[in-house]
């Protein structure tokens, strides 16, 4: 038997043909899909301890259940003392299964954690169907041990979809469970 995410079943079950008959397509193909969701996070205080960035890919890792791996910058920035090629953050990109997984862990454990919740912003829409959610403190995922964070961080989750505009990702990411505050 093979396994396969909630949220997956959920979408190919109830959430294709939902969308089709809002948005009236005509074929199952032309219903948005969450295609990928990367998790990056930017780490300022590297460019004076390297280590801070191994900190952020165990963190990133530990959170998204797959290797993160360092970012390097591109440019030289002096006033930021920061020399092209040096690593300034951590990102990780999931897909397929594992991208059903953390979506199911941050809706259902993660985001119910955060401090006075109230939902997230409507209005985080980049204009091409992409959805950008900033969390302020790592500690809300269960899989980060208190003991062991040097410092609390925030990250930037990015949910891609192929939908062509803001109100089809939307309709998509709602139905997939994501808490969108009732009220702008």
């Amino acid at each position: 038997m093979n396994y396969e995410p909630r949220l997956k079943k959920e979408y190919r079950e109830h959430i294709i043909e939902a969308l089709m008959q809002e948005f009236g397509y005509k074929n199952k193909m032309q219903v948005p899909r969450l295609e990928k969701i990367v998790i990056s996070r930017g780490v300022g205080k590297a460019t004076q301890d390297k280590k801070l960035v191994d900190h952020a890919v165990e963190e990133l890792t530990a959170i998204a259940g797959q290797k993160a791996v360092p970012t390097i910058s591109k440019k030289d920035v002096a006033s930021f003392k920061l020399r092209r090629g040096m690593p300034i953050g951590a990102k990780v990109t999931l897909r397929r299964d594992r991208m059903y997984e953390f979506l199911d862990r941050l809706i259902t454990v993660a985001l119910p954690r955060v401090r006075d919740f109230q939902g997230i912003k409507r209005d985080a829409f980049d204009g091409r169907g992409n959805y950008n959610l900033g969390i302020t403190e790592q500690i809300i995922f269960p899989e980060i041990d208190f003991d062991k964070i040097h410092s609390i961080a925030g990250m930037d989750i990015t949910f891609v979809t192929s939908a062509k505009t803001d109100k089809e990702a939307f309709a998509l990411l709602d139905k997939l469970g994501l808490p969108f505050k009732k009220n702008k």
